[in-house]
């Protein structure tokens, strides 16, 4: 913590989703259970499938008819099955769904103090946009970047660059926080400044290993962090 406290306060923020602000794993296992029910395909725990969350939807239901974090399917199951979890996760999107511990009353802090706050995640935009709205925390982001917002998404680090670009910040003046290895590769490529948290959806990653500049276990840890580098 104590190198960013260094460089002062950022003027962006940008948060993931998944895993950092929302647990959505228990909708999303719904989802993908309900989809393999339909096939009468074995169904997951929540625990398993919370370690295939991070790379957007349509990655989530292949590795879940995988049944393996690296696995493949034909492409034509994948197009057959694709809508039947969409349509089951858009219609149950935030019933078990729940802000971490800390998150509403800090972002409401940082967006007080007038740091530019943004949401970049690899989630649909008809998922992302209604989830924040529901979850109550749609009104502290300046922006919200999803997973078909621009032609690439992270780890590639253009979703980041392109927001930073939209608030006229240079990257050294921004800080990434999320929880999984796309995140983290994504702020180094970008080159912003990086905060992981320890309680998300890192899956097989060490997130010791992922390139942080800090690990925090509580999200309200961002508030201690600029109130010492004011």
């Amino acid at each position: 913590m104590q190198q960013l406290v260094q460089q002062g306060v950022p003027r962006l923020i940008a948060f993931d989703l998944d895993g950092t602000l929302v647990d959505s794993a228990p909708d999303l296992a719904n989802a993908v259970n309900a989809t393999l029910a339909e096939l009468k395909l074995p169904e997951y725990h929540q625990d398993q499938v919370r370690g295939w969350i991070g790379n957007g939807a349509q990655v989530l239901i292949k590795r879940a008819l995988a049944g393996d974090i690296k696995g493949e399917v034909p492409a034509e199951l994948l197009e057959k099955v694709y809508p039947t979890f969409l349509k089951y996760y858009a219609e149950h999107l935030c019933v078990d769904s729940v802000l971490y511990s800390g998150v509403k009353d800090t972002l409401q802090a940082l967006k007080q103090s007038g740091i530019a706050l943004a949401c970049i995640t690899n989630k649909p935009s008809q998922f992302t946009l209604p989830l924040l709205e529901q979850l109550g925390v749609a009104e502290f982001f300046d922006y919200v970047a999803c997973g078909n917002t621009f032609s690439e998404k992270k780890p590639h680090p253009m979703p980041l660059l392109q927001v930073a670009e939209h608030f006229n910040v240079e990257p050294e003046q921004a800080l990434m926080v999320g929880d999984s290895i796309n995140d983290m590769q994504a702020a180094i490529a970008a080159g912003f400044k990086s905060v992981c948290v320890d309680y998300g959806y890192a899956g097989e990653h060490d997130i010791y290993t992922m390139g942080a500049d800090v690990i925090i276990s509580e999200f309200s840890q961002l508030n201690e962090f600029l109130q010492k580098a004011a």
